[in-house]
């Protein structure tokens, strides 16, 4: 099939996610995409460019594959007639309904009618976890009746229909080629590879390291954030205190460097107060390093139940902050075992995109088919 997938805010998780399905896919994916700037715009008018583009596209497409940032009524009214009636499938990296928002600022409900609109047009809803489709499910209700009126709550139940949860792939087995990196680190190497805004908590991070510091744990750190409008103001502090403790500092754009950090890393921490999914965490347990996760959220769906609390090792779910230094502190004091490299890929291996297309296809295939 050919397969025309619509994107205008193509980074991040969102970029990973095609590259591995444009890798992997027995299908034809036609990336119809823009960059990962001005994300109002793009949501709120990134149609209308999309729609002048795909002009372009010759070939006869069998199936829309359009991310949660895409306005997707409005694209089907700007190409009219022509992608009127293909299947539409909409992979919701994330929603405006749920997303956490920094303190003081409001919920433009301007966009999150148009993921709701664009979750209404679409033929089939697949969610990036289960967490994710069920924190969106509890929110609608409340979204729908600030409505003045005409609030179509049964609207709720035809989107629930139509949704299936699938996590993305991830490119780890590529990351095998740099197990050689893994050595043992004369002290723990604390890893954080995540983005530095608000809804991952970076405040809490370096609270935590600072407490860790006082306490007389030895440790060093890799930073290796990914880089956004925000810095927290943390980071103005981070190098007086850790500057030669510091080992990595910086966004890491190539997949080899960035997989030889993940390697030589032993702890990765999450500090997230919501996530959609958990990409970047799951790369480094798949690299070797120990997790330290909040309870709920994405991973209680992903860590296997066996692993959360093993008895000879080191705990992988904290539940407050206290909680989390007290166990973070046994792993670094080496009170606690770390999980072992076999375990940790038990943990996600099978997110690999080698196996996760298969799933993909087969959803693609069965709506464009009708079967």
């Amino acid at each position: 099939m050919n397969i025309l997938a619509l994107d205008p805010f193509l980074g991040g998780s969102h970029k990973s996610f095609l590259d591995g399905l444009k890798s992997y896919s027995e299908h034809n994916i036609i990336p119809l995409t823009m960059s990962d700037k001005f994300w109002r715009w793009k949501l709120h008018g990134g149609a209308v460019m999309l729609a002048e583009r795909s002009r372009e596209i010759t070939e006869d497409i069998d199936l829309l594959l359009v991310s949660s940032m895409t306005n997707l009524p409005a694209f089907i009214a700007l190409t009219n007639p022509r992608f009127a009636h293909i299947p539409s499938v909409m992979y919701m990296h994330e929603n405006q309904l749920t997303i956490p928002l920094p303190e003081g600022k409001e919920r433009d409900l301007t966009f999150c009618y148009i993921n709701y609109l664009s979750m209404l047009a679409a033929d089939k809803l697949i969610f990036s976890s289960q967490f994710h489709f069920d924190s969106l499910m509890m929110e609608l209700p409340r979204f729908l009746r600030e409505l003045p009126d005409h609030q179509n709550l049964p609207s709720i139940d035809r989107i629930a229909a139509k949704s299936t949860v699938l996590h993305p792939g991830l490119h780890l087995k590529a990351h095998q080629e740099f197990d050689n990196e893994r050595v043992k680190n004369p002290k723990p190497v604390i890893l954080w590879n995540q983005r530095w805004e608000y809804d991952r908590n970076p405040a809490l991070f370096f609270r935590m390291m600072d407490r860790l510091d006082d306490s007389g744990c030895d440790f060093d750190l890799i930073l290796a954030g990914d880089p956004t409008n925000e810095k927290p103001k943390e980071l103005e502090k981070i190098w007086k205190r850790y500057g030669d403790r510091i080992l990595h500092y910086g966004y890491a754009d190539n997949f080899e460097r960035y997989s030889k950090l993940l390697h030589k890393a032993d702890i990765v921490i999450s500090t997230a107060s919501y996530e959609f999914f958990c990409s970047a965490v799951m790369e480094a347990v798949y690299c070797g390093c120990h997790p330290m996760l909040p309870s709920g959220l994405t991973y209680t769906e992903l860590v296997p139940e066996t692993l959360r609390e093993p008895l000879l090792h080191a705990s992988v779910f904290y539940d407050n902050e206290d909680d989390l230094f007290k166990k973070l502190r046994k792993l670094v004091l080496g009170d606690a075992r770390p999980l072992p490299l076999s375990s940790l890929r038990n943990i996600n291996s099978h997110l690999d995109w080698k196996q996760r297309v298969l799933d993909f296809d087969e959803h693609f295939s069965s709506l464009v088919s009708g079967k």
